[in-house]
């Protein structure tokens, strides 16, 4: 189902030491980066994060398709084995043209985030959150209504949720942020719980039993949006489905770094202030972020 030739990092002459290269428009991608990590002690990681173009939700897919293309041959030169495109938006717009274009396999997040929750629902009643790009794109939709014919999606666009997730993490800083800068602390304020409300209530209403999270900020809201949405409500972390993926194609591929491998975690940044970018990604990835560089793109 992942389609992939078990001999295409081989015949590509790539090292199985090679790192993963990940791609977001900012820093949501860093909760992919972060599940890889975990999943995968071993391997080295080369992650961009698209500050300077972000949000890509607002924008036409044809644009940010090409935003894809930029990124992933600047990876691929730098000669990563794999390329994920850890954004939701940025797959529904470019994940063909990149499998396409690519000599490396490429996965995105729809999918893997789109087959677990088919698996998971029983009562075949899905919710998908996601920015308006990918809601618009009926990525989730299609991609879970191939899986199994007979599951009803809805989908919301909640685009504030990105903003609420950022604000949250920076409004933990204080006194005590050495205590929770590797927790990846949100802070939660009383307007924070009105919006989602606003946001989840249709769905809840829906009676829907499994929820999406189509975007890869919204992890690090999974406690605010357990709590409105309800206990029996089921989420699905497209980010550590993602994770599940990557180590699954690398491991039909004998491509998984030897265990004796160190990892390096190389962080690249088009935003301006690469000590916002470290600080804030060292929340979402768990540990400090020690190597991180600015980069720009020609438009």
């Amino acid at each position: 189902m992942l389609g992939y030739t078990n001999n295409m990092i081989r015949d590509n002459n790539i090292s199985s030491c090679a790192p993963i290269g990940i791609f977001d428009s900012g820093f949501g991608g860093i909760t992919v980066a972060r599940a890889i990590a975990k999943a995968l002690p071993h391997e080295s990681i080369v992650y961009v994060g698209d500050s300077a173009r972000c949000p890509y939700g607002p924008r036409e897919l044809s644009e940010v398709d090409g935003f894809v293309q930029q990124i992933g041959s600047w990876l691929v030169e730098r000669g990563v084995k794999m390329l994920v495109i850890a954004c939701n938006t940025a797959t529904a717009a470019g994940l063909v043209h990149a499998q396409q274009t690519f000599s490396v396999p490429v996965i995105g997040v729809v999918e893997p985030g789109a087959r677990a929750a088919a698996q998971t629902t029983k009562n075949k009643r899905v919710g998908v959150i996601a920015t308006k790009a990918t809601v618009e794109s009926n990525a989730y939709t299609d991609a879970i209504r191939h899986i199994d014919a007979g599951i009803t999606v809805f989908s919301t666009a909640t685009p504030r949720f990105v903003e609420i997730a950022e604000q949250g993490i920076r409004m933990a800083e204080g006194p005590i942020e050495d205590y929770t800068s590797l927790a990846s602390k949100v802070y939660v304020r009383p307007a924070f719980q009105e919006i989602a409300r606003e946001y989840l209530e249709p769905l809840r209403r829906c009676d829907i039993d499994t929820l999406v999270l189509g975007c890869t900020h919204f992890p690090l809201l999974k406690a605010l949006i357990g709590s409105v949405i309800g206990r029996e409500v089921t989420l699905i972390s497209s980010a550590a489905e993602a994770a599940k993926d990557v180590a699954e194609i690398l491991r039909r591929q004998n491509a998984l770094a030897p265990e004796t491998a160190v990892p390096s975690y190389d962080f690249f940044t088009t935003g301006e202030n690469v000590e916002e970018f470290k600080s804030f990604g060292s929340r979402a990835f768990r540990q400090p972020i020690e190597h991180a560089w600015s980069i720009s793109f020609d438009e």
